[in-house]
């Protein structure tokens, strides 16, 4: 698998969000226990990514004007994709489709935190829990 290319794509049509919502149930409502009524919020306003290895689909993510920024969200990659660039080549998808203008934040899962490091994004704020789960506050300087 290491040789494989990632291939991230903007969702454009509703087979693909039907990939995505796989996707995310399998990460956040089965791995992670996350409430599936709280998984499905601001799906209409968001604009959603896919990411594949050849021919399958192995991780999603979204963002969204949140009215305080533009909020990276729901960054999902399939177990046995994870640490193979697929999260990678999401957030530099993300990023470079994002308005450059405004502020870029996210709420990184502790576990995730080094990663948004590697990234570029910068710790903004204190623990806090979200699902149950420990969350960071990060942000990162525009690009332009």
């Amino acid at each position: 698998m290491d040789s494989t290319q990632v291939h991230v794509i903007k969702i454009s049509e509703p087979s693909q969000m039907e990939l995505a919502w796989k996707i995310r149930k399998k990460v956040f409502v089965e791995e992670q226990q996350v409430d599936e009524s709280m998984e499905w919020e601001n799906e209409e306003e968001s604009t959603h990514f896919l990411a594949y290895i050849d021919e399958q689909a192995v991780g999603t993510a979204r963002w969204r004007d949140s009215g305080k920024g533009i909020k990276l969200e729901r960054f999902a990659v399939l177990a046995d994709f994870r640490n193979h660039g697929v999260g990678g080549a999401l957030v530099e998808a993300v990023l470079n489709d994002v308005p450059k203008q405004k502020r870029i934040y996210l709420h990184a899962q502790v576990a995730a935190e080094k990663f948004y490091a590697r990234h570029g994004f910068k710790p903004a704020g204190l623990l806090f829990y979200e699902a149950g789960i420990g969350h960071y506050l990060m942000e990162i300087a525009p690009k332009d």
